[in-house]
């Protein structure tokens, strides 16, 4: 199944370079909240507006194979437990508020 992630590119384009992505929302890591927010397909515009509407920069949509991830649906959204490794990031798109 896949699961997605909003993210902005300069928080995905480091994670490329480090091999893992660790961010869990605006200002938050891994370490801070102890999993990684996610969203099913319908959920993702929902997110952008209640979470990303002062967002200014770029943001991308990170489509995800949640097969090996720790996920667990807790409140209707998926949350992943754990780094998602780059590799487990099936495609990148770019995010329009519009």
């Amino acid at each position: 199944m896949t699961i997605h992630h909003l993210a902005r590119l300069d928080d995905w384009t480091a994670a490329v370079a480090a091999g893992e992505y660790r961010i869990s929302t605006l200002g938050l890591g891994l370490d801070d909240v102890g999993f990684i927010h996610a969203s099913y397909a319908e959920q993702v515009a929902g997110t952008a507006e209640r979470f990303y509407a002062d967002e200014t920069g770029p943001l991308v949509v990170l489509d995800i194979d949640e097969a090996g991830l720790d996920v667990r649906e807790e409140g209707g959204f998926p949350h992943v437990y754990g780094p998602i490794p780059v590799s487990s990031v099936v495609s990148v798109r770019p995010f329009a508020k519009d």
